[in-house]
């Protein structure tokens, strides 16, 4: 079973959110969390971490551009994506000054709106800002740590991070000579004994009760995180 990203959307027009919510779904990875009007997607924006967001920004109750830039202030730092019905220059680049990552122009073709998120999010991935949720912890590759709850610091090793980086973006049961060849690269000299021992030394990091993983589970072949 693949681990749902959560993707934030915001859209008052009910057939277009319908749609959307119901193709991203389709694509098989992503839990999506609708809001109609500004207020509620405030409420939801404030309930972790998401893998982007897509805001309209004509709302009943105020305008996406301003809440993007309120949830930027508050340090959200995932892809956001405004949708609008106006098509000019003047509100692109209001858009975009907002802290938004794209402007899109309805109509528009999911598949290329799909294509601009993928795109945002692989250039979101090697920056300083990415930060994504594993089970109870806050996840920040590029500080090599993990934050629990009350905002204590895990320390990991550069294999720990990697391994959890690329296990959270496949969202699925990893192969233990895919995981080897993505960390290590290809060595010969390296093992899945290697593998399994920085497994075994990540566990006492992040399980509660290391012998009974429910965060980074063992399957047939190889190792998957839960959500």
């Amino acid at each position: 079973m693949t681990q749902a990203k959560r993707v934030l959307l915001l859209e008052d027009d009910e057939m277009l959110a319908e749609s959307l919510a119901e193709q991203l779904g389709q694509e098989g990875e992503y839990a999506v969390v609708r809001a109609g009007d500004c207020a509620t997607a405030r409420e939801r924006a404030a309930d972790g971490l998401y893998e982007f967001m897509i805001l309209d920004v004509g709302l009943p109750d105020g305008d996406g551009r301003d809440l993007c830039r309120e949830l930027r202030a508050q340090g959200v730092t995932c892809p956001i994506v405004l949708l609008t019905a106006a098509d000019s220059d003047a509100d692109t680049i209001a858009g975009l000054d907002s802290g938004a990552n794209d402007y899109i122009t309805k109509p528009f073709r999911f598949a290329v709106l799909m294509a601009r998120v993928h795109a945002h999010l692989r250039s979101h991935d090697r920056s300083e800002e990415a930060m994504y949720r594993i089970g109870p912890y806050t996840f920040r590759p590029s500080a090599k740590l993990l934050l629990d709850a009350k905002s204590r610091k895990i320390r990991l090793t550069e294999k720990e991070t990697n391994i959890l980086k690329f296990l959270y973006r496949m969202g699925e049961t990893v192969p233990r000579e895919t995981l080897l060849n993505e960390v290590w690269g290809y060595n010969p000299a390296v093992t899945t004994h290697t593998l399994e021992t920085h497994i075994y030394r990540l566990r006492q990091k992040i399980e509660e009760n290391p012998g009974d993983a429910r965060i980074l589970i063992t399957e047939t072949g190889g190792y998957r995180l839960l959500p």
